[in-house]
């Protein structure tokens, strides 16, 4: 890097690693053509670092998600996006460098975040719809994002930054994330996933009693965290007058979310939370009350169910295609409608419901 571009944070993020591994010299993969010229990588770069604790890992570090060069944003006190990405991998016999599949993974989370906006959180999860290591027999399949232990929060020139370390993580996981919480989780799984490494041969960790135990206790103390879930299929269609009676409202969710948004449901109104489902075209806030009833607003749906309805609704939501109306709610019915998965060349890879 030139001497003549200030690059306080970069040298921030720099000074952070070397605090850990002192002077060990990372791997480190620059991006030739930068993204705001029309170069296909977001991140400026990314490092790698092996490591020994508590098992032999690369632990790897990006560098663009924050404001690596001088202050551009308004925000004095956070820089850019406030965060870059960690990764853990279980470092493989005869490696040499890491796999090129992580760094291309990372990239393509930069794109993603530059593209929408979109900021990963403490606590936050993605599924990935298929392997993360692409075209493995892996059963990771998805990803969650908690502080990264040991190098936390630093404060730089252009504002404060968090390390998130990115994790990988079964579908089942996921879904306890999903109806519980992400922290709850990752602490439950802890002593057979040290520091949090990922590690591609690893199956789910709710096949240990203990962990499964926790989990299940503290999805029926506390719930579920998860407030927001998007549906590919989520749509809506009002109570229409038939020959003989009124046709109730339609819910239309898709096949493949339909077990976590049964759970996450009970899990948040059963203990007087809301639920917001978001689709392409439509926002249903789903409310907790005495009376269910709902109300329609131009892209927007206000549910209200009451316990009865809302046991049954979660009870319909079965990941099989069909139509089931409410008897505790007649002018509500669901419909489940087949989920398509696709990989990046659009091919359905499988078909749900």
């Amino acid at each position: 890097m030139s001497e003549e571009v200030k690059a306080a944070g970069w040298d921030a993020i720099d000074n952070a690693m070397e605090a850990i591994y002192g002077k060990q010299e990372p791997k480190h993969y620059g991006t030739v053509i930068s993204y705001s010229l029309g170069g296909p990588d977001p991140l400026d770069g990314i490092s790698a670092y092996q490591s020994e604790t508590p098992g032999l890992h690369w632990h790897i570090v990006t560098y663009g998600f924050s404001e690596i060069y001088e202050k551009e944003t308004d925000n004095p006190e956070v820089s850019g996006f406030g965060f870059e990405l960690t990764f853990r991998l279980k470092k493989e016999e005869g490696e040499e460098e890491p796999p090129a599949w992580a760094l291309n993974l990372l990239q393509n989370l930069g794109r993603y975040v530059f593209n929408s906006g979109n900021v990963f959180k403490n606590g936050d999860y993605m599924d990935a719809n298929g392997p993360i290591c692409l075209e493995s027999d892996t059963a990771l399949t998805a990803l969650a994002f908690i502080t990264d232990s040991e190098l936390g929060t630093i404060e730089t020139e252009n504002g404060q930054v968090q390390f998130l370390q990115m994790v990988g993580i079964t579908n089942d996981e996921l879904e306890a994330m999903q109806t519980w919480n992400t922290r709850g989780v990752l602490s439950a799984s802890s002593p057979y996933m040290p520091a949090f490494i990922t590690d591609l041969k690893r199956d789910s960790l709710l096949n240990h009693a203990d962990v499964s135990q926790k989990v299940d206790e503290g999805r029926e103390r506390e719930g579920s965290n998860t407030g927001f879930l998007f549906n590919d299929n989520l749509s809506w269609t009002p109570e229409k007058k038939g020959l003989f009676r009124k046709k109730p409202a339609m819910l239309t969710l898709g096949a493949k979310q339909t077990e976590t948004i049964s759970k996450v449901l009970r899990g948040r109104l059963l203990k007087g939370k809301a639920l917001t489902l978001a689709g392409p075209d439509i926002v249903i806030a789903i409310e907790p009350g005495e009376k269910s009833e709902y109300a329609m607003e131009k892209d927007k749906v206000r549910l209200i169910l009451d316990e009865q309805s809302t046991i049954e609704l979660s009870d319909k939501l079965i990941p099989k295609e069909g139509v089931a109306e409410l008897f505790s709610f007649e002018q509500l019915a669901v419909k489940i409608v087949k989920t398509y998965i696709k990989d990046n060349e659009g091919n359905v890879v499988q078909v749900i419901g």
